[in-house]
């Protein structure tokens, strides 16, 4: 039986190295996450009340720094609806329901 070689040599670690984040790199972008989500949240959770009656099941697109919020029937057009108005901005889409959760796990 005869064995073949490997043209190219076998890889070891990172593809990339110099594009690896420091733990601190890695700790800050972390934090402004979960800043970013509590932000969020906290708008959500204020319109949640007044909106689940007439709406459940639509979906909410929030701008944090507005506080400007987004609905629609459809995830996308909530989605599409925030990125007309604040295109350069990051946002955030729930589902107007019990937990917030837009998707299946």
């Amino acid at each position: 039986m005869m064995q073949s070689t490997p043209k190219q040599p076998a890889r070891r670690g990172r593809i990339f190295p110099e594009r690896t984040l420091s733990p601190e790199e890695l700790a800050r972008c972390k934090a402004e996450d979960e800043a970013f989500d509590r932000r969020c949240w906290a708008i959500f959770e204020r319109v949640r009340p007044d909106l689940i009656q007439e709406h459940y099941g639509w979906y909410v697109g929030v701008e944090p720094d507005s506080g400007d919020y987004f609905i629609d029937a459809d995830r996308m057009q909530a989605h599409k609806k925030v990125l007309e108005k604040y295109p350069n901005k990051d946002h955030f889409v729930y589902c107007l329901n019990e937990t917030g959760t837009t998707g299946r796990i």
